[in-house]
């Protein structure tokens, strides 16, 4: 058995995150793990507050290749979200996990023992992994998004539609179902053995939520006015 933290959707470099705020809560769970989990959305590059895909690319990297440096007693997950899944990022990424010892890659999802971590928008709506796979590939050539959206997006933030929004299309056992419909597919379902499955995307905190069997887990994000915690496990 392992000691694990996991964490999604920090969206780093967007200027809405408050993700700067739990710099010293990540140090201490990781120091405190032997496998640490980022499930996806770690970085955005939709909303990055950088002048190009390429320096936030840079700085992506950078912020990796510093956290790993200090913590060098544990092994490492990126799982690609929707918003870190532009193509330059992908690529650099697996280029870089291949020089990185303590650094592994899934463009899907990590299975350790009972636990599956996935980044949880296959639960958009009901998917195949063909399904999921083709939805991706949406966001590999997603363009960074200009000031006049970017102020649009703080209106909406500041009258609270990042809250509502996400809790009416994401009632946790709609998530669930198409969570586990999707598990099903691939092979990591009801019939694998998995007792838990940690997924981010919706944005809604989420603890032991139990399903067919199963303990959802969601991490939430560090967005103004939303819930966030790092989440640890054994498994």
């Amino acid at each position: 058995m392992k000691q694990i933290c996991a964490v999604s959707d920090l969206h780093l470099f967007c200027k809405r995150s408050e993700a700067h705020r739990y710099t010293a809560s990540l140090d201490r769970a990781i120091a405190e793990a032997e496998v640490c989990v980022l499930n996806g959305d770690i970085f955005d590059f939709r909303w990055s507050v950088f002048e190009s895909v390429g320096e936030t690319v840079h700085e992506a990297i950078s912020w990796l290749d510093r956290i790993i440096a200090r913590h060098p007693h544990c092994e490492f997950h990126y799982i690609f979200g929707n918003h870190d899944s532009v193509k330059v990022f992908i690529d650099a990424l697996d280029a870089y996990a291949a020089q990185t010892e303590r650094l592994t890659c899934h463009h899907d999802l990590f299975r350790l023992n009972g636990a599956v971590f996935l980044h949880g928008d296959v639960a958009d709506r009901k998917m195949t992994q063909a399904e999921f796979e083709a939805a991706r590939r949406v966001w590999h050539y997603d363009r960074q998004r200009g000031k006049v959206v970017n102020r649009a997006y703080d209106l909406a933030m500041w009258l609270g539609a990042h809250r509502t929004i996400p809790r009416l299309v994401f009632p946790r056992q709609v998530v669930a179902e198409r969570l586990v419909h999707y598990l099903d597919h691939v092979g990591h379902g009801r019939d694998s053995g998995v007792t838990d499955v940690y997924y981010g995307h919706t944005h809604v905190a989420v603890r032991d939520f139990r399903y067919e069997g199963i303990s959802f887990h969601n991490s939430g994000a560090p967005m103004p006015r939303l819930g966030f915690s790092i989440l640890r496990a054994t498994a």
